[in-house]
């Protein structure tokens, strides 16, 4: 075989091998669809500094009909217990209160989000024993029709 004709061969294969890496390394650079926001979780603006303690964060609430304890930094304190020179004195479903002298200090599970109670739901009409549809009467009572 001829020597540059071997050395052309050769240097497409590198060509096409670099290539070809190269693509696929393009195409693992791209945005991962189920990677959260940039800024998701990091504690925004929207999130109060007096709501995170003072650099305390609660990650867990955990309610047993025998024990109640949180998880604080990191830390499992239990109802009573001291947490640095505070102690836990409430834990609720979503935060926990510290007591230090006669200050306290509440740590929210999930500082940024409020909970408020949902409209209920609107009123079906009745329907009268024979099975028939209501008709709302004048008053806005079910009568049937």
């Amino acid at each position: 075989m001829n020597p540059s004709l071997v050395t052309r061969h050769t240097s497409l294969a590198v060509t096409l091998a670099l290539t070809l890496f190269s693509a696929s390394a393009v195409a693992q650079v791209g945005n991962d669809p189920t990677r959260p926001p940039s800024g998701f979780g990091a504690g925004g603006a929207e999130v109060d500094s007096a709501d995170t303690g003072g650099g305390m964060v609660l990650q867990s609430v955990m309610i047993s009909p025998t024990s109640k304890s949180a998880i604080i930094g990191g830390v499992t304190v239990k109802l009573g217990e001291k947490y640095g020179d505070a102690v836990l004195v409430k834990v609720a479903e979503n935060e926990v209160v510290l007591k230090t002298g006669t200050t306290s200090q509440v740590l929210k599970l999930y500082p940024g989000v409020e909970k408020r109670d949902s409209a209920p739901p609107p009123a079906k009409p009745r329907r009268s024993k024979s099975g028939s549809k209501a008709v709302p009467a004048a008053d806005g009572a079910a009568s049937p029709g």
